[in-house]
């Protein structure tokens, strides 16, 4: 099975996470995930990070630093999920592949049904 390479962002502003839910007609549809997206062929991640945010939700971060890998198998694909600290800057949250966002506290983030690829990152963010 191929291995799709992505690239999230935990985004930060006002000590809140930014989290975006998956539209009905993409993959992994109804599930809340940190945005982000494919890493293209000789793309660095951080580049890619800063290209797929404001291609799906119009907006500016600050890359940080990296916060892990996770490779997950899901039933027809499987991805290696890179992710990164960033410091949001602006957005105008035109949503292509979500429909719906918030900026939520940390602890919270347990109570929301999370892409399985993502887990990793919220369990680091709460403990």
């Amino acid at each position: 099975m191929k291995i799709i390479k992505v690239v999230c962002g935990v985004i930060w502003q006002n000590s809140k996470v930014f989290i975006a839910k998956r539209k009905p007609e993409k993959s992994l549809s109804g599930y809340w995930e940190f945005p982000g997206g494919k890493i293209e062929e000789n793309e660095l991640p951080e580049v890619a990070l800063e290209r797929e945010l404001k291609e799906e939700l119009g907006m500016m971060v600050k890359v940080g630093q990296y916060l892990g890998q996770n490779i997950h198998h899901y039933d027809n694909f499987s991805i290696d999920l890179i992710a990164y600290t960033c410091d949001f800057v602006s957005a105008s949250f035109e949503l292509t592949d979500h429909d719906e966002f918030q900026f939520v506290n940390p602890k919270k983030l347990i109570s929301f049904k999370f892409a399985p690829a993502d887990v990793f990152l919220i369990k680091s963010l709460i403990d």
